[in-house]
């Protein structure tokens, strides 16, 4: 059976290249890098050199970068960090609906330590506008975390607009751009952020190593207490194959980013047109525009998502009927809910999301697939009805 992976946004293949150059510390370099000795010092440089290879893709310095397990610990330490450390002014947080559960889960535990967390709105197309989190500041607001982009909808975020608007009011800003980095330019020098959470295995790298830029000069309280490791900020023996990967990965996106965000577009965009043209009764949810080069979110009306997910898998087809770190849930999708879309549509929505080695053939056979698969899902609903179908397929 043939098989097709449209799900990047959850994970992306290793490179070629990646696997590669973690090779010898499976084997002759398995030191600690905190050790002094022979052993560990090459491994030290390993990692030092991945810390640099990060550092060169978003313009900062290799001490702005702190090395974590996963985007998810990286977002932890980003608000918990500020939140936690001495000498705040204020314990107010500022962050939108449609965050990551890293980060609504994170805000959800302060509130039971007495933290004041508001959740700003999205527009009907998914994005924060910069009044909302104007409206929402306090006098004692000390972080604003709005992401860069939307890992369901792929929506990118006005972090500039946003962090101006933090600055001005005196706090911290904070953006979990896991799904914008490789995909679209974030530099660090211009944005108007103090820090950013990242993942190694989003781009091409393993799973297992994330990180979080720290503005310089800007101090956080640690999450996980133990060793020196990060400078004091992440203890914990490093998880060498997953940093070396990760560099490896940053190094290759420094490289080839621009040609691979424009070929990704091209797919995404002939995808998306072919099922529009083919397919009555769909809409996209989200931006059409304002969103990342990779991504499409569609509504299949009078189809059950999970149904049409799981009859997809069985024709070797990978997409997703959310972010995969709320699989499993029978609740809707809380992104579409924020966004204010039918309840009716949200249960018939898939995210496709393309990335490195997908093709034209991809495409067609996906395209045939989804047709064939709605048309029978549509053929057993006793709500579709052809000749009295009164929508018609919407881009937001």
């Amino acid at each position: 059976m043939r098989r097709i992976y449209f799900d990047h946004n959850a994970s992306t293949p290793v490179h070629p290249e990646v696997a590669a150059a973690v090779q010898p510390f499976l084997g002759d370099l398995f030191g600690n890098p905190s050790s002094i000795h022979w052993a560990g010092r090459d491994v030290r440089k390993a990692v030092e050199d991945a810390r640099a290879e990060i550092a060169s893709f978003y313009g900062c310095r290799p001490l702005e970068v702190v090395i974590t397990s996963s985007g998810t610990e990286a977002d932890n330490l980003a608000v918990k960090g500020v939140a936690y450390r001495p000498g705040n002014a204020g314990k107010h947080i500022v962050t939108s609906q449609v965050e990551h559960p890293a980060i609504m889960n994170t805000c959800r535990f302060l509130e039971t330590q007495g933290f004041r967390v508001t959740y700003v709105p999205v527009n009907r197309q998914g994005i924060v506008e910069p009044d909302a989190v104007r409206s929402a500041m306090a006098k004692d607001t000390i972080l604003v975390s709005i992401m860069a982009a939307n890992n369901e909808t792929g929506c990118l975020m006005p972090v500039g607009e946003i962090g101006a608007i933090a600055r001005e009011a005196g706090a911290l800003m904070h953006t979990d751009a896991v799904q914008a980095t490789g995909k679209v330019p974030l530099a660090w020098e211009t944005l108007p952020v103090d820090l950013l959470t990242f993942s190694g295995h989003k781009v091409n790298g393993l799973k297992g190593a994330g990180g979080l830029l720290v503005r310089r000069g800007m101090e956080i309280e640690a999450v996980l207490h133990g060793g020196h490791q990060e400078r004091g900020r992440r203890g914990g023996t490093e998880n060498v194959v997953g940093i070396v990967g990760m560099g490896k990965a940053f190094s290759l996106l420094s490289k080839n980013m621009a040609e691979e965000a424009a070929e990704v577009r091209r797919l995404r965009d002939a995808f998306e047109r072919a099922l529009f043209a083919r397919i009555p009764d769909i809409v996209l949810n989200g931006h059409p525009t304002l969103r990342l080069p990779n991504t499409v979110n569609l509504s299949f009306r009078f189809v059950e998502g999970e149904a049409l997910l799981l009859n997809l898998d069985m024709m070797g087809i990978a997409c997703s009927s959310g972010s995969a770190c709320t699989s499993g849930s029978l609740v809707g999708s809380p992104i579409l809910a924020a966004m204010g879309a039918d309840p009716t549509d949200s249960q018939g929505a898939l995210r496709f999301s393309l990335g490195y080695g997908n093709t034209d053939d991809d495409v067609a056979y996906a395209v045939d697939a989804i047709e064939t698969v709605v048309d029978k899902l549509r053929a057993m609903s006793p709500l579709y009805h052809p000749r009295e179908a009164k929508w018609q397929n919407t881009r937001s």
